[in-house]
């Protein structure tokens, strides 16, 4: 039935809680797994735009993305060991940086995925406002079926 599940992480605890449920999925129908993770634009961009200092920082953006690029595929292989461990076949998408919702919905549709696996960190009010919803988006965008999860905020 699922033949391709995409995998949403972002590094957080809160997003890692939707392996166990794309995990059960990937056994269930003998899916390939696509962990991705979408790296945002790098804060030096936001800084440099806002004081006009673009072309001089160039460097430190440049840095900034290969930086958070080499992060984010070591942290997804990371993921993808134990799950390989299960015998579910793994791929590592890193994306960016880009506009999370966005680009999860386009990489979707591009790469015939058949589910898309995410979690929402359940903002409301000023902070869904202002930060938006990844999910809320990739749900209205993508056209597929999508299994989301409001995770539970870790104990402190």
């Amino acid at each position: 039935m699922f033949e391709r599940i995409l995998v949403c992480l972002d590094g957080s605890e809160l997003a890692e809680q939707i392996l166990p449920y794309a995990t059960e999925q990937a056994l269930q129908f003998s899916s390939k797994l696509t962990l991705l993770q979408v790296v945002p634009m790098p804060s030096s961009v936001y800084m440099a735009s806002a004081t006009g200092e673009l072309p001089q920082t160039s460097g430190m953006i440049a840095k900034d993305i290969q930086k958070q690029d080499a992060e984010a595929k070591a942290y997804l292989e990371g993921v993808a060991q134990s799950l390989r461990g299960k015998g579910i076949d793994v791929e590592c998408v890193v994306l960016g940086p880009l506009q999370p919702g966005k680009a999860i919905a386009k990489y979707a549709q591009d790469n015939a995925i058949n589910l898309i696996c995410i979690a929402t960190h359940g903002r409301s009010g000023v902070g869904r406002v202002v930060f938006g919803s990844v999910a809320d988006y990739v749900l209205r965008a993508s056209g597929l079926p999508i299994l989301v999860i409001k995770p539970e905020k870790a104990a402190t």
